[in-house]
């Protein structure tokens, strides 16, 4: 096996060489004025391919992007989103044009003899000032957004979760009637106690340990999260929300559920109707999509990574409360 590495580097170098000799080899070769010709409309062909594309993509592949935000915090998020995309979209658009049909216009000519600037202020100023303005501005709306999702202050009556992370699932806990989590540590894990919660903790006893999580819509929900091995993720890309699992630490974030999860199954219908996609899975025999909110690790953290995932459900608050009172509290479960 080694040996034929030896050969395939052996291979490469000599087809570098062979290269590099071909192209020394045009150094006296100047190109015609029908050479150049030829490459100025091949310019345009390509710039028409580019666009071709590039609207194509706009146009008949949004259908794999997500959806509306299902948070009210996440709007903002699809706000910087949107407007970096459209900035991003008209300077590309524009750019290309420029490089592609100036490639074409002023092409070599034996006739016309390239004007050399050594330089310009004025397009330097132009060049420098605006992208930074443009970055100050997208700069100072994402730290605000960062802002509007860390600081939990000024949150009335949240619904306080814990969830914690370990190869390869996710636990969650409920805070009880006094919202508030009890303390949790690894030197606590022990038999059904997978989440290390300290029980001599009086704030422990009225938690609720669940393996789904249950989220009342138009409720501020406060997550806190912790690790049990690795660096996990708990990425939330529906309500646009994402936060690394450290060991040895807590963090958190919070947001507002806006769609209970029928109505967010029913806008995924109405998309896929749209798309056709429907029509291509009945054409394949395969089952209507069914849309699920999800917890998903967006940390590589080893061989099953891929599954590791939780199912999230938004319900209309009566339906929650309902729900949250049936759920059996730790001092029951574990003492």
């Amino acid at each position: 096996m080694l040996a034929l590495f030896y050969i395939f580097i052996a291979v490469a170098i000599g087809v570098s060489f062979w290269q590099i000799t071909r192209i020394m080899n045009f150094r006296g070769v100047i190109a015609t004025d029908e050479d150049n010709t030829k490459q100025g409309k091949n310019s345009l062909i390509f710039l028409a391919f580019i666009y071709g594309i590039m609207i194509y993509c706009l146009i008949f592949m949004n259908v794999i992007m997500l959806p509306e935000s299902a948070s009210i915090e996440g709007e903002h998020d699809d706000n910087l989103f949107n407007i970096t995309f459209w900035l991003i979209g008209i300077v590309q658009f524009a750019m290309q044009f420029l490089i592609f049909y100036f490639t074409f216009k002023y092409k070599g000519s034996k006739d016309r003899k390239a004007k050399f600037y050594a330089d310009s202020h004025k397009l330097e100023l132009i060049w420098t000032v605006t992208p930074a303005v443009v970055l100050v501005v997208l700069i100072g709306y994402g730290l605000w957004q960062w802002n509007n999702i860390m600081d939990l202050s000024d949150a009335k009556d949240p619904v306080v979760i814990e969830v914690y992370s370990q190869q390869f699932r996710w636990d969650a806990r409920y805070a009880g009637e006094d919202n508030a989590l009890g303390l949790g540590n690894v030197n606590y894990i022990k038999g059904i106690n997978t989440m290390g919660v300290d029980m001599n903790d009086k704030n422990s006893l009225d938690d609720k340990q669940v393996t789904e999580l249950y989220l009342p819509k138009g409720r501020k929900v406060k997550f806190q999260f912790r690790s049990q091995d690795v660096l996990h993720s708990a990425y939330m890309p529906h309500f646009r929300a994402q936060m690394n699992c450290v060991p040895g630490m807590v963090t958190e974030f919070g947001f507002t559920p806006k769609y209970t999860t029928e109505e967010m199954r029913q806008q995924s219908e109405v998309i896929e109707k749209t798309a056709g996609i429907n029509k291509i899975r009945k054409a394949k025999g395969e089952d209507p999509y069914e849309f699920d909110y999800l917890l998903l690790c967006n940390k590589i953290c080893g061989a099953s990574h891929y599954s590791m995932q939780m199912k999230i459900t938004v319900v209309e608050p009566a339906e929650y409360d309902k729900w949250i009172a049936e759920q059996p509290t730790l001092a029951t479960v574990i003492q």
